[in-house]
């Protein structure tokens, strides 16, 4: 489904569909290099199918100019126990290189913003990377405010293995 189109730029900001998981896989590859952490991707096509198209675990949107993919953005809905409803939360957001600094991000972004408003959501979150100048400067330009009274916590892996198996340790 088209979410935005622009007849000025050529711009196409869409929904995706199972057929996009390898694209999807793609972006994704492309945003772990660019944020240096591309020994941490390990989510294969499968992956995307499942969690995205068959779990509905995520929604992923893509920006296309000419009907070339330049990129896409993954998000969620989280909940907000104070507010008592969901909110969108943003996984992550990648502009191709040769396409940023032309507007392009700041559509997909107006873009998740609208969804947040149509899904009656009061925020719209996302973490950034404290060394990822050029994206914190992008985003204070929208009006984000960066939240400095929270810190992210992380369970991952053989850690987040072990707090679980404590459930069984103390039934005993």
């Amino acid at each position: 489904m088209i979410l935005y189109q622009s007849k000025a730029n050529d711009l196409t900001i869409r929904t995706t569909e199972r057929s996009d998981s390898a694209l999807i896989h793609t972006f994704i590859k492309k945003l772990s290099i660019y944020e240096k952490l591309e020994n941490q991707m390990v989510a294969t096509i499968k992956d995307i199918e499942t969690t995205i198209f068959d779990k509905k675990q995520a929604h992923v949107i893509l920006a296309e100019v000419n009907h070339v993919p330049i990129g896409f953005a993954l998000y969620f809905f989280n909940y907000s126990t104070f507010l008592g409803k969901a909110n969108l939360f943003l996984e992550d957001i990648f502009i191709d290189e040769a396409y940023r600094h032309q507007g392009y991000g700041k559509k997909l972004f107006y873009v998740l913003a609208e969804i947040a408003v149509k899904n009656n959501c009061s925020r719209f979150d996302w973490m950034c990377l404290s060394w990822n100048q050029p994206s914190i400067d992008f985003y204070t330009s929208l009006s984000a405010k960066p939240l400095s009274d929270w810190i992210t916590f992380r369970l991952a892996h053989d850690d987040l293995k072990k707090v679980a198996d404590l459930l069984h340790k103390d039934s005993h």
